[in-house]
């Protein structure tokens, strides 16, 4: 009986522990609807995010041979293009200008179809392509020597011996910058990821805590003004993730075998890049979470924004396959600036000039986000 009593007891015990947090969760409808919307669009964005196709890699070709053979080529990469899309035709005249394009990131590719091109097809004599990649995203590079090879193949129909023969096309394609590996290809999107982390523990994290334990007072009870308020905490959650941030940078350089680059220059750079995108992203989460008032709510709202400013981003997959809509919110997101700065910065060895238009955004973004970050603050209980 005592047993029976005690079990009861326990079951009992467990039932009001059960229901009050039931009726916690159900009295507050932004968890609950969260807690609903999040697999949603974890899936709506993974799934588009991480496509098995690529699609609309943006190929810019310098035909110059008006004969037979070499409108069969671009007429089979037109196929492919209006087909399974995976290419998006481009055409020039100027190969320097083109092949400078490819280097600045406006272009995955440049083919040079030569002017002799359909003579030699003719003639058996060898014919060949020049195709110049940007081999920093190795999925993208290797993707387009897929296809045009198989563009190639089909202007001759008919069987390709294993052994080269005097009749056969031949891509004889050239990287434009160093071997870059799949490991090392991650170390951008690391460190985005790092600096995305310090913002979940530094800046706003701290007023939401000072909320929750009734802190928050003592902010009240000084002359400080908003301005005051919002820029300290960036600017204390700045210092943090921005030392952090360059120890990942660092260790990633060093597991992965990156070499550190010498100029001055693209140092500075890398730490303008670094610095900026932590301020954007400090200042994002103020806009987000500045009046928030349970550390519940930065649990929620992190996960969410890591799934739509990372995986868009181009730190995994290119975005210039990802989904229309998809690619025209990479277009507004800090996080894919900061990732295509460090990719240029980390893997072509460039300079200020080549980053100026990411750096350019993020500034401007920092500074919509620390305005609208000190106008909503709220200085009152």
């Amino acid at each position: 009986m005592k047993k029976m009593n005690a079990f009861s007891e326990t079951i009992l015990r467990l039932s009001a522990v059960i229901d009050r947090d039931i009726k916690k969760f159900m009295r507050n409808p932004i968890v609950i609807g969260m807690s609903f919307l999040l697999p949603i669009i974890y899936l709506v964005i993974m799934g588009n995010s991480f496509q098995g196709k690529l699609q609309s890699l943006p190929l810019v070709v310098i035909n110059h041979d008006s004969g037979r053979y070499a409108r069969n080529l671009f007429d089979n990469l037109r196929a492919v293009e209006s087909g399974p899309a995976t290419l998006t035709i481009f055409q020039t005249e100027d190969e320097q200008a083109a092949v400078a394009d490819v280097r600045n990131g406006k272009y995955k590719a440049a083919l040079i179809i030569p002017s002799d091109f359909s003579k030699r097809v003719a003639l058996k004599s060898r014919p060949e392509v020049g195709l110049f990649l940007d081999n920093t995203d190795g999925i993208s590079s290797g993707t387009i020597i897929g296809v045009v090879n198989g563009a190639v193949a089909a202007v001759r129909p008919g069987y390709v011996a294993i052994r080269e023969a005097a009749d056969e096309i031949h891509v004889r394609d050239a990287n434009l910058y160093r071997y870059v590996d799949y490991f090392q290809s991650l170390v951008p999107g690391v460190v985005v990821m790092a600096i995305f982390l310090g913002t979940l523990t530094t800046g706003v994290f701290n007023v939401v805590m000072d909320r929750f334990l009734g802190t928050e007072e003592s902010y009240l009870l000084t002359p400080l003004t908003k301005a005051n308020i919002v820029g300290g905490l960036i600017l204390s959650g700045l210092a943090i993730t921005t030392t952090v941030s360059i120890l990942v940078l660092g260790l990633g350089i060093v597991m992965t075998g990156i070499p550190l680059p010498t100029n001055t220059g693209s140092l500075a750079s890398l730490l303008v890049v670094i610095i900026l995108t932590t301020l954007c992203l400090q200042s994002l989460m103020f806009v987000l979470l500045g009046r928030a008032n349970h550390p519940r709510l930065v649990g929620v709202l992190s996960g969410f924004m890591n799934v739509i400013l990372f995986f868009p981003s181009g730190a995994v997959y290119p975005t210039a396959s990802l989904p229309g809509w998809l690619k025209s919110f990479a277009m507004v997101n800090p996080e894919a600036y900061a990732v295509d700065a460090l990719k240029a910065l980390l893997f072509k060895s460039a300079g200020l000039t080549t980053v100026l238009a990411d750096i350019g955004f993020l500034a401007v973004f920092t500074t919509v986000m620390m305005a609208a970050a000190i106008m909503l603050f709220k200085r009152t209980l």
